[in-house]
């Protein structure tokens, strides 16, 4: 008996490996099973949206959850196989905060772009093709991509990367990650289609709003202010603004803007010859930015106060015939507009461009017409009125030496004499039908323009002017020429004594009239800089205004000289 027991134990070992492995397997069916479930729940998820922002961010996050991994990114794949969009998920936004730049295509992501294959690698830093992380990048090893297809076009690649829990992703992370990307590639098409079908609606109500506008006889300002705002509203992007020609067109400033920070936009003023906008305004073609704050081909102006990264500019108008320079821009760190959306830009713009002009040539043809109709007014008041008055007047002259009764005679040459007044005053009548309108004076705008051309070459670089509110014809003469001796006297002192590099120029009408000079020079010294603003003062404190002087925050000088407007030039 003694020596049977250890037999009869072996059999149960074996039973209890087997009913372990048994588990075992149990478990994996049921843990495949809720993968597959979990992955049929994404698909529906992902599939019942049609908003294509949503729909990529929801891949990306169902992505992350199906195979466990702590970071995923979607990398849309634009012009020349470079990534024109990046959806990270799993950053916080401090990390995203401090990454220096979003990957651009190349190395391994580069890989997946050219040999668009689904890609497992243990260790990211040991693979050939590694090109290493951006800074401020967090660290990462493990790395599972995938190419996402609509049809026979890659749309982009899904990368996830830090298998949780340690480890490398195995074959059925890829086996999941692949499923996805093919009903991703579906419900992408189905949200792009539909993004396309509500982006031309939007277009084509804009194009309809807008030349309405102009042909109901509303004022172009009205006109230009709502294609900016609905740029704005079809581009997808932060802000757009857009630059107007000055009279003389050696200049462009920003009259209209809409989206974060447009009120820093507004006004700026930027030469044709040294800008980005000017090359888009005589080219007619338009551009694209990167990098909009560290372009070298923006001006410096709209580099300093328009915080902007990519960008694209386009016409208003057509070749040969622009009439300004929309710009449509994203904040710094994000992706370019999406190429759809540039191009209905491009096509509203100059479609917006044409209705300008037609609304233009329309004003002309009715301001022909008038002048038209007055010069016929005036040849017949000539040939026929005046004829006959004339006429009536010898007649009645005539008959005065056969009247006996002289009161009667007395009246009729009363009555000859208001013949002859009428004439003449028919006359001035007409001059004044056939007179055309002379040319309009020379505008407050263009003149303070003109005083920034003249100051440019003792400066040695050009002010940097931001121009607001109503300042030609909201603004008396008397007013409007002290200001000029402001501002002429106010960079002349820079030129002299500041040493500066730049100097920022801000007038602006609204209640009072106000002047700021900036400079970033030496700041204020005792040798007397004051004494030449001291009848400026003397007539802004007449007037029941001021003059400020003194150091800027951010070093150099500051100059406030402001008068009030209501009743100032009383």
């Amino acid at each position: 008996m003694d020596a049977s027991k250890p037999r009869s134990l072996l059999p149960n070992l074996r039973l209890d490996e087997l009913l372990a492995e048994l588990q075992a397997r149990l478990e994996a069916v049921l843990a495949t099973r809720d993968r597959v479930n979990a992955l049929f729940d994404a698909v529906v998820a992902i599939g019942t949206n049609l908003d294509i922002e949503v729909v990529l961010r929801g891949i990306v996050e169902a992505a992350v959850s199906l195979v466990d991994a702590k970071y995923g990114a979607m990398g849309v794949v634009g012009e020349g196989g470079r990534l024109a969009d990046f959806i990270p998920v799993g950053l916080t936004e401090a990390q995203i905060g401090g990454i220096d730049h979003w990957p651009e295509g190349r190395g391994l992501l580069g890989a997946l772009i050219t040999h668009p294959e689904p890609m497992r690698i243990r260790d990211l830093s040991q693979h050939a093709l590694s090109s290493g992380f951006p800074a401020g990048h967090p660290p990462m090893t493990s790395f599972l991509g995938a190419p996402i297809r609509i049809r026979d076009e890659v749309y982009g690649n899904l990368y996830l990367t830090e298998k949780r829990g340690g480890g490398e992703f195995d074959e059925e992370d890829e086996a999941v990650l692949v499923a996805l990307a093919a009903a991703a590639g579906v419900a992408i098409e189905n949200a792009r289609l539909y993004d396309e079908a509500r982006r031309q609606e939007r277009w084509l109500r804009a194009s309809s709003e807008v030349t309405s506008t102009l042909l109901s006889g509303s004022g172009t300002r009205e006109a230009l202010e709502l294609i900016t705002v609905r740029s704005l509203e079809m581009s997808g992007a932060d802000l757009v603004v857009l630059a107007l020609p000055t009279t003389d067109g050696s200049q462009l400033q920003i009259e209209h803007a809409a989206g974060a920070g447009a009120s820093d936009a507004l006004g700026l003023v930027l030469t044709t010859g040294a800008s980005a906008s000017g090359h888009v305004l005589a080219t007619g073609e338009r551009m694209t930015v990167d990098d909009f704050r560290n372009d070298p081909r923006v001006s410096q102006v709209a580099r300093a106060h328009m915080d902007l990264g990519p960008a694209v500019l386009v016409p208003l108008g057509i070749a040969g015939n622009v009439r300004g320079v929309l710009t449509a821009g994203r904040r710094p760190g994000a992706m370019q507009l999406a190429p759809a959306a540039a191009e209905m830009l491009v096509t509203f713009a100059g479609q917006a461009g044409i209705a300008l002009e037609l609304a233009e040539h329309r004003r002309q043809a009715e301001r022909a017409a008038v002048f038209e109709d007055r010069d016929r007014i005036a040849r017949d008041l000539h040939d026929l009125v005046i004829q006959r008055l004339y006429a009536t007047g010898m007649s009645l002259q005539g008959a005065v030496a056969f009247v006996g009764a002289p009161e009667v005679a007395q009246r009729v040459s009363a009555a000859v004499d208001a013949l002859d007044e009428t004439i003449k005053e028919i006359r001035t009548s007409i001059f004044a039908l056939q007179a055309r309108p002379e040319a309009k004076p020379v505008s407050l705008r263009a003149r303070i323009l003109r005083v920034s051309d003249e100051m440019t070459e003792f400066l040695g670089f050009p002010p940097a002017l931001r121009l607001e509110g109503e300042l030609d014809g909201g603004v008396p003469e008397d007013v409007a020429e002290q200001l000029l001796a402001a501002l002429r006297e106010a960079l002349s002192n820079v030129a002299r004594h500041a040493t500066a590099t730049a100097v920022d120029v801000h007038v602006r009408a609204a209640e009072v009239l106000s002047l700021v000079v900036r400079d970033n020079g030496v700041g204020i010294s005792d040798n007397g800089r004051r004494s030449g603003l001291g009848n400026l003062e003397q007539r802004a404190r007449k007037a029941g205004g001021s003059l400020r002087i003194e150091q800027a925050a951010a070093g150099g000088t500051e100059l406030e000289w402001w008068v009030p407007l209501a009743g100032a030039s009383g």
